[in-house]
């Protein structure tokens, strides 16, 4: 395929089906269930899902040329696919890289045609940085597993036809090495999913709870008591999702400030002229930083400490980019009229931004390891090291 025409295509696509992020003023729902398939229907049905998820998966089998002249073309552009970012920016590429041909065949096709949505089952009460000593159970039982435990801030389960659950199948042996990855159907019975409600009064994420819940033994991604591996290539896409992906939900943020601040005569304030290209600068370094991470993935290696840099990065731009947005909407920031959306919207914003410093791992987390794998530093004492996960003392 000639790639003017490719970029043709699409940009007619999006003209046709898109917002402007300009013209949304803000981050619109990111939970909204009929747009969100809907769109993604329209995108599969233009051959413009999955361009680099091979032909027999359902994907186009394209280069990765062909996905970075999409982004280029899609990055002003608002796509309502937030709901879908754990399933095609962590799910599939882990069935690609893990997962069975038969999984393969049976769930990417849907999942790039919008007919499942996917959610990732990892942090527990007592397991969030340190998802390794997770306690949810799934014990063997003839051709089945029987899965009993908590999860919690899973987003999107409400929604979710399936589940790509990290369990333990071995107390016997250190934390890292009893963990098997499990697809756990969300209608199964024994799945409760009860929503969380957040600041914003969205319910994005959920607690998920399996009593005595049975899944077919064929169920595994990976192997076995593999289930770490399969977890961190799951937790390095998730970080190049929200940080790096060219579509991801921190993009855009410059020029809906921009345009913000040309409605309301604020362009010529040195203040916010400073503020300003500070978030447009940062905004163009991730970009870049963002090519070189999806040039790895395409590669073939794995995502690595770059991902963090990335998701780092891209926390505190939305972070600097909210603050920015309050200033400039002084006492409407505050206290704002019913019909003004401009307001209501950054004001979302704003108490939305501190959660991308959570999800796909904390800042602390992120800290760590491009301490430890880029600047060589020394790890910390990890007291639980070696040790059964049966005598770890957190769990007597």
């Amino acid at each position: 395929m000639d790639e003017n025409d490719f970029r043709e295509r699409v940009r007619a696509f999006l003209l046709e089906r898109c917002q402007r992020r300009v013209d949304s003023r803000g981050t619109p729902m990111l939970d909204d269930r009929e747009a969100a398939m809907t769109f993604q229907r329209r995108l599969f049905d233009a051959g413009l899902a999955g361009l680099t998820v091979p032909l027999e998966y359902g994907g186009q089998g394209l280069s990765r040329r062909y996905q970075e002249i999409f982004n280029e073309e899609a990055v002003d552009f608002y796509l309502p696919i937030g709901l879908y970012t754990i399933t095609l920016g962590m799910c599939v590429p882990v069935l690609l890289e893990h997962g069975r041909d038969d999984q393969r065949r049976r769930h990417i096709p849907n999942m790039l045609a919008g007919h499942e949505i996917w959610c990732q089952m990892f942090s527990e009460p007592n397991a969030g940085s340190d998802v390794a000593s997770l306690q949810m159970r799934a014990v063997r039982d003839g051709d089945e597993w029987i899965i009993n435990g908590q999860k919690v801030w899973t987003s999107s389960a409400h929604y979710a036809s399936f589940g790509m659950c990290v369990t333990r199948t071995d107390v016997d042996v250190p934390k890292h090495q009893g963990l098997t990855m499990i697809i756990v159907p969300m209608d199964s019975p024994g799945v409760t999913v009860r929503p969380l409600i957040q600041a914003t009064g969205d319910r994005g994420f959920n607690e998920v709870f399996c009593d005595d819940v049975r899944v077919p033994l064929d169920n595994v991604v990976g192997e076995i008591s593999g289930g770490w591996r399969v977890a961190l290539s799951m937790l390095m896409n998730e970080r190049v999702a929200l940080g790096a992906s060219g579509n991801s939900l921190v993009s855009g943020r410059a020029d809906v400030l921009i345009e913000a601040a040309k409605a309301l005569g604020a362009t010529t304030q040195p203040t916010m002229r400073q503020a300003l290209v500070d978030v447009y600068v940062r905004e163009q370094v991730l970009r870049y930083v963002a090519m070189r991470v999806r040039a790895a993935v395409e590669s073939g290696r794995a995502p690595g400490a770059e991902g963090s840099i990335a998701k780092l990065a891209g926390s505190e731009l939305v972070r600097r980019a909210a603050n920015v947005h309050l200033h400039l909407l002084q006492m409407r920031g505050t206290a704002w009229l019913e019909s003004d959306d401009d307001a209501r919207k950054a004001v979302r914003t704003f108490i939305h931004a501190p959660s991308f410093s959570i999800a796909g791992g904390t800042t602390e987390v992120q800290r760590n390891i491009i301490g430890e794998r880029v600047l060589g530093l020394p790890k910390d004492a990890e007291v639980d090291r070696g040790v059964p996960f049966k005598d770890v003392l957190v769990n007597r």
